[in-house]
């Protein structure tokens, strides 16, 4: 399995994603060249090697018609530890583009549907955090012109970069957000600046000991929209690391690592439990499954058997974890007529899972994704759809086409 680990242990922002990434290629000039030829107004990226605290790496600049936000060419002043400084949204409008400016802007790039859409969800998470941040409607959150341009080159690049070394999983560190204040254009507001800190509810972060921003809301929304799990570096084959820089010094290195392998295949154990019975009517044989279910057995199900003397009979199979083999055997006995309960301890492969929750038409709707050994896959939770159906008075097909169809453009 091919994975991708992000250090974030000096955080995150959208140009070291890029520079980090960037180092992962065979050919990085190659892919540069695509990145100022994807025609976004303005825009020029440049990778230049340097080094933080002896640690090599590639820094990368981003200019757009001449003017690095991070050279003061705006009036809003920002202080950001970083390749270029705070992207932050602001609640207002004059001078600023909004999110349907960035959609429009997307639908003339040069990548694929795949990557057009990724583009669109990594902002629509940063304006829902600053909608929540400032108390705004999501339509009325707008980007400084200069800002805006120079975060689409990094979202953009980032999901060119990722659908160009396609892992099967990512995994993220636990993030550093840093310490103290920083100024942007709202003022003085605490790191993590509070659209970070929306975004990056339920995964782990820590100060870092460095006071300042480390992780910008464009990193937090980057890793939130991709990251598979957080947690430490899993066990791997490791075969290449990519080194971003960022602008500022400190005691520490400055700096984003993506450290990428081939991961020893996902497996894990569980208890399969077997017991046939001819003495069970099939309303008993529904409520026995249903209540196991309810218990936690991760599957039940039945088969139809010939038992000695000919006798029709039904053989029921239950999965669980180790650790509940003895409770659900005695669940067995207590819900079915059986005399014996098989136990066998069965290794299995399995694929990565996630669930999240997105918003529809119809409200919160759960969305289930599954990935490795080459394989992506994600389908709509079925409780949901079928919830929706009863009360819409609709087939599970029309709902599906509908929710599919409230996705976010391609």
């Amino acid at each position: 399995m091919n994975t991708l680990y992000l250090d974030c242990s000096m955080g995150a922002a959208g140009d070291m994603l890029t520079a980090a990434l960037l180092e992962l290629l065979p050919d990085r000039a190659g892919f540069l060249r695509r990145l100022n030829g994807l025609g976004l107004p303005g825009v020029v990226f440049r990778a230049e090697p340097g080094e933080r605290c002896g640690i090599r790496g590639t820094h990368i600049t981003v200019t757009v018609h001449g003017v690095a936000e991070d050279g003061g060419g705006h009036d809003h002043p920002h202080e950001h530890p970083h390749a270029h400084p705070h992207d932050h949204i602001h609640a207002h409008s004059h001078g600023h583009t909004s999110l349907a400016d960035i959609a429009r802007l997307t639908e003339g790039l040069p990548v694929s549907e795949a990557v057009r859409r990724r583009i669109l969800a990594v902002y629509r998470r940063i304006a829902e955090a600053e909608s929540h941040a400032h108390g705004v409607p999501v339509e009325e959150v707008h980007f400084h012109e200069v800002g805006a341009m120079d975060a689409v080159a990094d979202v953009t690049a980032v999901c060119l970069l990722l659908e160009a070394l396609h892992p099967d999983r990512i995994v993220v560190s636990p993030v550093a957000v840093g310490s103290g204040h920083v100024r942007c254009a709202h003022g003085m507001l605490p790191v993590p600046a509070p659209a970070t800190a929306y975004l990056l509810r339920g995964v782990p972060v820590y100060g870092g000991g460095i006071n300042g921003e480390l992780c910008t809301p464009t990193g937090a929304a980057l890793l939130t929209e991709f990251a598979d799990s957080f947690g430490p570096l899993p066990e791997m084959t490791l075969e290449a690391v990519g080194c971003g820089l960022g602008t500022k010094e400190f005691p520490k290195a400055n700096c984003l690592r993506a450290l990428a392998g081939t991961a020893a295949p996902v497996r894990d154990s569980v208890t399969e439990l077997l017991c046939t019975v001819d003495d069970m009517t099939a309303e008993d044989l529904a409520h026995a499954v249903e209540r196991l279910l309810e218990a936690g057995a991760l599957d039940v199900h039945t088969v139809a058997v010939t038992m000695k003397k000919g006798r029709p009979g039904t053989q029921l199979r239950l999965l669980c974890r180790p650790d509940r083999a003895e409770e659900m055997a005695a669940l067995l006995f207590r819900h079915t007529t059986t005399l014996g309960v098989r136990a066998l301890d069965t290794p299995r492969y399995v694929l990565q899972r996630r669930v999240e929750t997105v918003d529809t038409p119809f409200g919160p709707v759960r969305r289930k994704f599954s990935q490795g050994y080459g394989v992506r896959r994600e389908k709509w939770e079925y409780e949901d759809l079928a919830r929706i159906a009863r009360e819409q008075g609709l087939s599970l097909p029309e709902v599906r086409a509908a929710l599919d169809a409230a996705l976010p453009d391609d």
